[in-house]
């Protein structure tokens, strides 16, 4: 860019001397071109090369070939008999090309500034311990298994869960959030973060070409292959357009000479009209301002924690009135923890705390929650004979005592009456009955808790126009109830399979509205397949399945459903930008060929028609930049 700035610069000052020089001098025409091909060269050889290699490989039709022609033309023109000569116009329509292509560069250097801070998350080393040894290596040296060491300030470089020490990791550069996530033992943390304070041992469960970090990386830079149908559009009638184009200048020129006294002088007029023709009729504002302004979007988008795989999603993102959602993971956190504890005839306290201790060596979600809601497990308790009983629960003698944790089928095993509870109501998830020596003692209600954005990003999305919100699930009617109330949604299905997902996806996709679109949330293994059959697959990045981000077309970093209206509005305004650049342009463009074609601008004509290609290119492209700030 700084290259192109000096070249833009030198050539000005060389075309205001060589009009000084001609101006103020009598010298043949051969010499006046001499004089002016020296600025000329200087700020046109790359499009000259482009335009020569467009012939060679047997495409010459594209916006650098029709600047070409149309300044030699001007800077030939001076030789016919009683032309006026054209040389300086020349030099300056390829001069004032190029400071549209500055601003291009400019605009995209913004845009791949933005999308460069997300590049910054590739760590360059990781420090793994082998034989009780620190060595600095190559991330992709390290073995899944083995246990790296995270200094504060230092990159995450590999994903994996934390053996020892706590931390808070900046996750800006995934997720846009500027709140560091605190973490500690235990905790799965992923590549691309930053480690803010504590010094950090973690356990490797992915390589390094498919850490978090690498494939984000990888999705970024492989959106702009993906093409929307408005860029692929363009690029198409570029090719068609632009030798219809060279068709009319050629008409243009030598056609209406016929009619004059003298077809020389005729000639003068209309090759100067043909080739003003040929310079505002460049697309170069098509072709470059509308891939311009979705590269813009999607950096727009990055920068929110908002990956969006290539501009063709963004035109079926903006299209959406139909949204189903996974609930687990995606509107609620997938975490399971204690929401209600109702005893009988002993206190909340002492009933968590049984439950803790005959839950003590399960693995299940929910005996991790019993736990997490009664951690001090150090009271001299006296626990034996821990039983699981399959499909039913777990009991175990505390104190001497038979304690029994676990469901209706268990309690009724027992011989243990479960008492009606008022207080359940307002609250929907799964139910552990506690008995004690086969006498009921309380319940305790495990749910997975709504994201604490879930209700908001359903009125922002009826907000935005989707008109249908529905929820599939795998998990128990009345859990799906309350959480589609709880949350608003227009429907919901419960007790589903994965391939009952789909099916239900494909009739959605039959009855939604011609023109519109049906995007699927979701952020497990068992997504995958409905991500893939939607129109549009949204997947949750931050504990989103590798499985699920894959299959998606569009990843959010920090799992926030809230940031899908921002996603959709984000595709929206940069659809809408993309409209209005390529209606300004062909308007402008049209408005010009027809003034220029008529002769009614006169000498004017080519000034005009350097406005009408650089001018509206410029235009154009400080307009797409409008997209990188959605």
């Amino acid at each position: 860019m700084n290259k192109k700035l000096i070249r833009i610069l030198v050539t000005a000052l060389l075309l205001g001397l060589a009009w000084l020089f001609t101006t103020n001098s009598e010298l043949p025409i051969g010499l006046q071109l001499v004089v002016y091909l020296i600025p000329y060269l200087l700020i046109s050889y790359d499009i000259l090369g482009e335009a020569w290699e467009g012939i060679r490989e047997g495409d010459p039709f594209d916006e650098d070939f029709l600047m070409c022609i149309a300044t030699i033309g001007a800077l030939l023109i001076g030789f016919l008999p009683g032309a006026q000569q054209q040389m300086p116009e020349a030099v300056f329509v390829m001069l004032f090309f190029q400071v549209g292509e500055l601003f291009e560069d400019y605009a995209e250097d913004k845009s791949r500034g933005s999308i460069a801070k997300l590049m910054d998350i590739r760590p360059d080393f990781a420090r793994v311990i082998r034989n009780d040894k620190m060595m600095t290596v190559n991330p992709d040296e390290v073995r899944i298994g083995e246990t790296v060491l995270i200094q504060p300030g230092e990159k995450i470089p590999m994903d994996g869960v934390i053996t020892d020490g706590n931390s808070s990791l900046n996750t800006v550069a995934l997720t846009g959030e500027s709140i560091p996530r605190t973490v500690t033992k235990g905790d799965v943390i992923i590549s691309g973060c930053i480690n803010v304070s504590g010094v950090l041992k973690v356990k490797v469960q992915k390589s390094f070409g498919e850490s978090t970090s690498s494939k984000i990386i990888d999705l970024v830079e492989h959106a702009s292959e993906n093409k929307s149908k408005s860029e692929t559009f363009i690029h198409k009638f570029a090719h068609i357009y632009t030798p219809i184009v060279v068709a009319l200048a050629v008409s243009i020129a030598f056609i209406p000479p016929f009619f004059y006294d003298s077809y020389a002088n005729g000639l003068t007029i209309w090759l100067y009209r043909a080739l003003s023709f040929l310079v505002v009729s460049c697309p170069c504002a098509l072709v470059i301002s509308v891939p311009l302004t979705f590269f813009a979007g999607i950096g727009g988008a990055s920068r929110k924690g908002i990956l969006i795989k290539g501009g063709n999603y963004m035109d079926t993102l903006s299209k959406i009135s139909t949204l189903v959602f996974d609930k687990t993971g995606t509107l609620t956190q997938g975490v399971f923890e204690v929401d209600a504890v109702h005893p009988d005839k002993i206190t909340e306290k002492e009933l968590l705390h049984l439950a803790a201790h005959v839950e003590r060596y399960s693995t299940h979600p929910i005996a991790s929650a019993l736990r997490e809601a009664y951690p001090d497990e150090a009271d001299n308790c006296k626990v034996e004979q821990v039983e699981e009983v399959a499909g039913q629960g777990v009991k175990a003698m505390i104190n001497g005592k038979t304690v029994c944790v676990g469901n209706e089928k268990m309690m009724t095993a027992m011989g243990t009456k479960i008492p009606g509870c008022d207080m359940d109501k307002g609250h929907a998830g799964t139910i552990i009955h506690v008995s004690i020596e086969d006498i009921y003692a309380g319940h305790i209600i495990i749910s997975d808790k709504i994201k604490e954005d879930a209700a908001n990003a359903i009125r922002q999305l009826k907000h935005v126009g989707v008109k249908k919100n529905i929820m599939l699930t795998g998990d128990h009617q009345k859990v799906a109830a309350f959480v589609a109330g709880q949350l608003g949604l227009d429907n919901y299905y419960s007790e589903l399979m994965p391939a009952d997902k789909v099916s239900h996806v494909e009739q959605f996709l039959k009855e939604k509205p011609v023109g519109r679109s049906l995007g699927f949330v979701g952020d497990g293994i068992n997504d995958a397949p409905v991500l893939a059959r939607a129109d549009v697959g949204i997947a949750m990045g931050g504990l989103g399945s590798d499985a699920a981000i894959e299959a998606a077309d569009v990843v959010l970093m920090d799992d926030k459903p809230s940031k899908i209206p921002v996603a959709i509005s984000i595709a929206r305004h940069t659809l809408s930008i993309a409209h209005q650049n390529a209606g300004f342009a062909i308007f402008v463009k049209v408005l010009i060929l027809f003034l220029v074609a008529i002769g009614l601008l006169g000498q004017l004509a080519m000034p005009i028609a350097v406005f009408g290609d650089v001018g509206v290119m410029v235009i154009c492209v400080i307009n797409a930049m409008r997209a990188l700030h959605s």
